[in-house]
């Protein structure tokens, strides 16, 4: 099944035998820990739960298995799913709308992914998009019980990781506010943890346009990821 894993999944295909080893033993602690749970009329045999398994597990690859904390199921969807959303504004006013989404993370429930997303990723592994990426990205940021775009770290580059990450958070939404294009997907503009989230799933899958547009932002990634498998 682990063949089968390296030849669908470029970025598993192309680490080296150690982190390959690595990647296994946590992709078999996600299978062991975490339910899997599909919806509707998808179904998952073995080797689609260890592809899954292993595409989340990669940006644990540095961080470890402590990365798996405080959750304990992935919800798979066959394609994008409707979630209903509400607001209350200044003056209290009630809005209420349907998102089209094609992941989500809840800061202590579930991780939930778009089969259909996560098989269109794989095809095309290195145009800026992984959404299983994006949404364990957003469980690391949470492990320290706020969503801010900054995941536990030591503390000394904690302060360096904050502080260089906001800088290139607001240079980035200038950009974008002045509608001009952008290497990166301007969704990460929507809040720091969403550029966080949306840079890490650059690391892997066009580190080259992070480490062009966003040196220091790729150079702290690399340092929580490890270096990019197609870098």
């Amino acid at each position: 099944m682990w063949d089968g894993v390296r030849r669908r999944v470029r970025w598993v295909a192309a680490l080296d035998a150690e982190r390959d080893a690595r990647l296994q033993a946590l992709a078999a602690r996600f299978l062991r820990d975490k339910s899997i749970t599909p919806v509707g009329d998808l179904e998952l045999d073995a080797a689609a739960r260890t592809l899954l398994a292993a595409v989340c597990c990669l940006p644990l690859l540095e961080f470890g298995e402590q990365g798996l904390y405080g959750w304990t199921q992935l919800i798979v969807y066959p394609d994008a799913f409707r979630v209903n959303r509400s607001h209350v504004d200044a003056a209290g006013v009630l809005h209420e709308w349907e998102d089209e989404l094609i992941g989500e993370s809840w800061e202590s429930g579930p991780l939930i992914l778009s089969w259909a997303d996560v098989q269109a990723d794989l095809d095309e592994p290195d145009v800026g998009f992984c959404v299983a990426v994006h949404e364990m990205a957003h469980k690391l940021d949470a492990l320290d019980g706020l969503l801010d775009g900054t995941p536990p770290l030591p503390r000394a580059w904690q302060r360096e990781w904050a502080r260089d990450f906001q800088a290139a958070f607001d240079a980035f939404a200038a950009e974008v506010d002045r509608g001009r294009d952008t290497a990166i997907d301007p969704y990460a503009a929507e809040a720091p943890e969403e550029f966080f989230a949306v840079c890490s799933e650059y690391h892997f899958s066009d580190p080259r346009s992070l480490q062009a547009t966003m040196p220091t932002v790729a150079a702290h990634l690399a340092r929580l990821y490890g270096p990019s498998p197609l870098a």
